[in-house]
């Protein structure tokens, strides 16, 4: 069931101070004068279960410790996977408090599965780079060197959001791919660069830098044309709907832009 946010947030304060009113008029001090009682706000505790975009590995587990810190009493914990699987898990009933996408067109697809609670807020951005191993053994230079007979090239499946930007590079560059194989995440992608197992794979910018000296970066220009935006949003009939909205406020807040920042994002 859908709850209303910002009916429920406006109820909740309207009750906090209409119990700081009563408490202070009952207070009385020494003489008969009446002080004021301070009032507490509601608590964030228990755990927090984030299905997350692959890509969002490395920032949102950083993230995930420092709310549990400021938090004490919760527990963050993370499902980390393409964006397209998370959606279909959720649609399937897997338990969840929030969901962080990769791209905008997942997301709409969580909207229609009816498993998304309130309007999704754009927490970064990330472009497409392709990924090679150290030294660059293929010698690929741009987008075009993918399709080079004999290059052992990777990408995300048309469902996944990076396989989707990179599809768009294909039909804005008329550059077509014939891949070795195509993966569910695009941490699978990086993987394969990473072990030796493909010459190059289209991955986002985030990734090459998070790889560090495993793998090198190919910028190319085409790649700008294609931005993926990010959005995060509390799933309908989560266990911890308090704990949920703690946490996208985090994530989407001068913390959370630092760090995704600090990850290589861009702005939303």
């Amino acid at each position: 069931m859908r709850r209303d946010r910002t009916t429920a947030a406006g109820l909740a304060g309207a009750a906090l101070a209409t119990a700081a009113l009563l408490l202070g008029g009952c207070a009385s001090g020494a003489g008969g004068e009446t002080s004021p009682l301070p009032v507490v706000s509601r608590d964030v505790s228990g755990a927090i279960t984030v299905f997350a975009a692959a890509s969002l590995t490395a920032p949102f587990t950083e993230l995930g410790t420092r709310f549990e810190k400021e938090h004490p009493g919760t527990t963050v914990i993370f499902s980390f996977a393409g964006s397209s699987d998370l959606v279909t898990q959720l649609a399937e009933g897997a338990p969840a408090d929030v969901f962080a996408s990769a791209d905008e067109a997942n997301m709409r697809k969580a909207e229609k599965a009816g498993v998304t609670d309130g309007d999704p807020v754009d927490v970064a951005t990330n472009v497409l780079a392709i990924a090679v191993p150290p030294g660059n053994p293929a010698g690929i230079t741009g987008f075009a060197d993918l399709a080079r007979p004999g290059v052992k090239t990777v990408v995300c499946a048309p469902q996944v959001p990076c396989g989707a930007a990179t599809a768009k590079v294909e039909a804005s560059s008329g550059v077509t791919l014939a891949p070795v194989s195509q993966e569910s995440s695009v941490t699978d992608v990086l993987g394969k660069v990473e072990s030796g197992e493909a010459d190059a794979g289209v991955v986002y910018a985030t990734d090459v830098k998070g790889a560090g000296d495993d793998v090198e970066s190919v910028p190319f220009p085409e790649a700008k044309g294609t931005v993926n935006t990010y959005p995060v949003v509390a799933v309908t009939d989560g266990r911890n709907p308090a704990g949920a909205d703690a946490f996208i406020s985090f994530v989407t807040g001068a913390e959370g832009r630092r760090v995704l920042a600090a990850a290589g994002f861009g702005s939303p």
